[in-house]
């Protein structure tokens, strides 16, 4: 006898769970199940439903979204990379997030988490030398999302922007793994100086709302930039900054800042 084969949902436990959500989710609120059908259960796999919800974000008079989603569909064949962080993303906002419930939030409703996706695919072109089409991506995120990071910037996987309003990340900034920010967050340079000119995050870094880190700088893994601050300066690994100009006020309060969401800066 054969053995049975297993359906790719089976072997992928993100999409498993959406797919598990969006069903309750019709259930539960019958109105939303053409949004939920088209943009999930009508879908195969991960890779299909993320083409299908970027494409029908973006998409404008300028550019339908069967061509987008055409572009998407073959960035995400071409880098399975893109896919496997936007699930480690996925994850990291219901861990993080005490609004996320489930798998199926970031995908429907959450821009910052569709930013980011529809960001890793302009940076796909970017580097595939599709530069015009980056930038027409770059423009349709900032102008549906309010979110703008260039093409050219580069993000790891695990990202978490919470509400994602005013997200400014400039042409040769740098993000690791594991970060976690807040809205109205800028990542950008000094002055009209050309070149390398934009803050390296290091890995497992918590940005609050409203911080401006800017020039090239280094912040150290596992390091807590506070809500408001401006930073000018490199930070040490495991420190918390605060203030304009930021200072250091003391250590980072823990191993893991951005998974932590700690805001609190010591003494309060």
């Amino acid at each position: 006898m054969a053995t049975p084969k297993l359906q790719v949902a089976e072997l992928d436990p993100v999409w498993s769970r959406i797919r598990l959500e969006g069903e309750a989710a019709v259930s539960g609120e019958p109105l939303l199940g053409g949004l939920v059908h088209s943009s999930v259960l009508h879908h195969p796999t991960f890779e299909r439903a993320l083409a299908y919800r970027i494409a029908m974000k973006l998409s404008s008079p300028e550019m339908s979204g069967q061509i987008l989603r055409e572009i998407v569909d073959e960035a995400l064949a071409d880098e399975p990379g893109i896919a496997q962080a936007a699930r480690a993303d996925i994850v990291a906002i219901n861990d993080r997030d005490p609004a996320c419930n489930t798998f199926l939030q970031p995908m429907l409703y959450f821009k910052g988490f569709q930013a980011v996706q529809a960001y890793r695919v302009a940076h796909h072109l970017w580097t595939q030398g599709r530069r015009d089409m980056a930038y027409f991506f770059q423009m349709r995120v900032s102008e549906v999302f309010g979110v703008d990071i260039h093409p050219a910037a580069r993000i790891g996987k695990g990202i978490m922007i919470d509400h994602a309003h005013s997200i400014v990340i400039g042409e040769t900034a740098v993000v690791g793994d594991n970060v976690s920010m807040l809205h109205s967050v800028t990542l950008g340079g000094t002055g009209k100086t050309d070149g390398d000119r934009h803050p390296k995050i290091g890995d497992g870094v918590l940005i609050g709302a409203g911080a401006h880190v800017l020039g090239n700088i280094r912040i150290g893994h596992c390091s807590r930039i506070a809500a408001g601050s401006v930073v000018l300066h490199d930070v040490p690994p495991c420190k918390t900054v605060a203030g304009v100009p930021a200072k250091i006020v003391g250590e980072a309060g823990c191993a893991q800042p951005a998974m932590a969401m700690d805001h609190r800066v010591p003494g309060e």
